[in-house]
């Protein structure tokens, strides 16, 4: 469970997070906008990369933003971004297997190709990242989030400019992850049949500020959402 309360953050006289106040329980969970909306500040907040004015995060009980940025991988933060960060140069398994922090000999080895055969899409652990497709690199990248015993995984953005198959896939594995891991996991995308298929729960930023939050089907159905986010409303 992670738990946000009056958070803000400022950049100059920009107000990326305004007051943002939300809770998010478990399973997979939404969070929508539309561009410059404030998700990935959201997430740069969580990942230790930016320190917000004011507000606080208990994630699990912990005081999230007390937490260093390179103990919060430790505690178990996990994280993909918009750009993929796996190394074009190194195999699947060594790229995966960076990320481990919790385990040692046989049981990092077991748990890293664990994380590699759960994502699918027939991926080789011992082949380079650079000669995968892009759906492939995709997967490696929630290879990474998922290894080493996580708690809260953040995904940015993981179905952009995939193809409906290589979508329909990605879909199958992020419904997986809590069953798989345990952890807590936030979604950021704009696809909407993504986001309906996968997230329990949805919430919406716009222009910093939350304007709706609760079930998936309910939020993408306020009218204030459709206004904001999908550029319609109901008649």
């Amino acid at each position: 469970m992670i738990e946000v309360k009056d958070l803000t953050v400022r950049y100059g006289g920009v107000t990326s997070l305004d007051g943002m106040n939300l809770r998010f329980e478990q399973g997979v969970c939404g969070l929508i906008g539309p561009n410059g909306a404030g998700k990935t500040t959201f997430f740069n907040v969580l990942s230790g990369f930016v320190r917000p004015a004011s507000g606080s995060v208990a994630a699990f009980g912990d005081d999230l933003l007390r937490m260093a940025h390179f103990r919060r991988a430790r505690w178990g933060i996990r994280r993909t971004f918009q750009t993929e960060q796996a190394i074009s140069a190194l195999t699947v398994y060594d790229n995966v297997a960076m990320i481990h922090s919790k385990l040692r000999g046989a049981a990092r080895r077991d748990d890293v190709l664990e994380s590699i055969e759960f994502v699918g899409g027939g991926i080789s652990p011992w082949a380079k990242v650079g000669s995968l497709t892009a759906g492939q690199r995709r997967l490696v990248e929630v290879a990474r989030a998922v290894t080493g015993k996580p708690r809260l995984i953040l995904l940015d953005e993981p179905a952009a400019g995939l193809p409906d198959e290589e979508t329909s896939h990605l879909t199958g594995v992020i419904k997986s992850i809590p069953a798989q891991t345990g952890a807590l996991t936030i979604l950021v995308d704009h696809d909407m049949a993504l986001v309906s298929a996968v997230c329990e729960t949805t919430a919406v930023l716009d222009f910093g500020k939350l304007i709706a939050s609760g079930p998936t089907a309910q939020v993408l159905r306020d009218e204030h959402v459709m206004r904001a986010y999908l550029g319609t409303a109901q008649v």
